[in-house]
């Protein structure tokens, strides 16, 4: 029997309700397939946890975490904590503490979910970005001076190296290689003189060892519009921090909605943990009512099993997940539906059955 240790971090708002509904369908997945068991610890980490503690995490959370073989992780966030203490405290950490340096976030319309593009429905958007994910913008280099005067300044700095630019632009060249063979860079360049010219310059380095993908420089301005105008182009696509969070919004909104959206946070050597999260975030105005969409975090689940090495049950899962949707009778609010979060992680359970 193989075993998995797998560290649950349900963290704020709704991935308190949508993390048991995606625990249920791993269990449920795991009796069907056989031969492997998942043994969950739970960590109450997140704004409530800060409230008590004066932290998002324990002291020695990240030591603690490295003994898992993958996390599975809810969301972060609450109005009772400022947004820049809960995501810093808890999520950037994990990412760059563990070299977790890929996010890789797949958009796909699933089968019987409307998108908001008129005529667009399923296979016609099925993309991944891939965002780099511990550098960048969100490397938090900067601070703020005069503070409360008029003269009051803040500076950001965005840090981007040559080693954090490569070894995710490589990542996407090889993902791109196994697929449609075509990569996107995001960039802006023409604006960000120093960063990003060494960003188009490492991709163009990096590209002479994948000749048979080809690669396309787009600004991030114009590559926001052909997501909507034309998402059917698009394949990989590599990008910043920042550039790359904005967009994976973007692609789930014209899937349908964010509830259905995963998302990977990956350390490719494996010498660290990954980390699975929804890309939905903590959606507080929701918040208790059961009508939060499990399918992110479910998705989430059936990613985590294809990188631990459970492939067909990763695969069980994503098919009972298109099965539930191409049925269109159990689907939350946000997909045009009625029904609770409880009630489409049953669907898929038996599904799965």
């Amino acid at each position: 029997m193989r075993k998995y240790r797998i560290a649950v971090i349900p963290g704020d708002g709704i991935g308190e309700e949508v993390m048991p509904e995606g625990i249920r369908v791993l269990d449920a997945v795991s009796r069907r397939v056989g031969g492997f068991r998942l043994e969950y610890e739970h960590f109450p980490w997140g704004c409530r946890y800060y409230l008590e503690n004066r932290r998002m995490m324990a002291s020695d959370g990240l030591e603690t975490l490295q003994s898992f073989d993958a996390i599975y992780f809810g969301a972060v966030g609450f109005p009772s904590v400022p947004d820049h203490v809960s995501l810093r405290g808890l999520r950037l950490p994990i990412c760059q503490r563990l070299e977790q340096y890929v996010c890789y976030r797949p958009s796909r319309i699933l089968p019987g979910i409307k998108s908001p593009l008129a005529g667009k429905r399923a296979g016609d958007v099925d993309l991944v970005v891939i965002r780099e994910n511990t550098e960048g913008e969100y490397a938090g280099a900067g601070g703020r001076a005069h503070a409360g005067l008029p003269i009051e300044v803040a500076v950001e700095t965005a840090v981007f190296s040559r080693v954090g630019i490569e070894r995710v632009v490589r990542y996407a060249y090889r993902l791109a290689a196994s697929r449609r063979k075509h990569l996107v860079s995001a960039t802006k360049s023409n604006a960000q003189q120093h960063t990003l010219t060494l960003w188009d310059q490492v991709v163009e380095e990096v590209g002479r060892e994948f000749p048979d993908v080809r690669i396309e420089r787009v600004l991030v301005d114009a590559l926001a519009a052909r997501f909507v105008l034309k998402p059917e182009s698009l394949d990989v696509i590599v990008a910043s921090n920042l550039f790359g969070d904005i967009l994976t919004d973007l692609g789930a909104a014209i899937c349908g909605s964010l509830g259905i959206a995963p998302s990977g946070n990956i350390n490719p050597e494996r010498r660290y943990p990954s980390m699975f999260e929804p890309v939905h975030g903590s959606a507080p105005d929701i918040v208790g009512r059961g009508i939060a969409n499990p399918i992110g975090m479910i998705w989430c689940g059936a990613m985590m099993l294809d990188f631990i090495g459970e492939t067909e049950a990763g695969r069980l899962v994503e098919s009972a997940i298109r099965d539930v949707t191409a049925d269109g009778s159990v689907l939350t609010p946000d997909l045009g539906g009625n029904a609770t979060t409880r009630e489409v992680s049953s669907a898929i359970v038996e599904k799965l059955a």
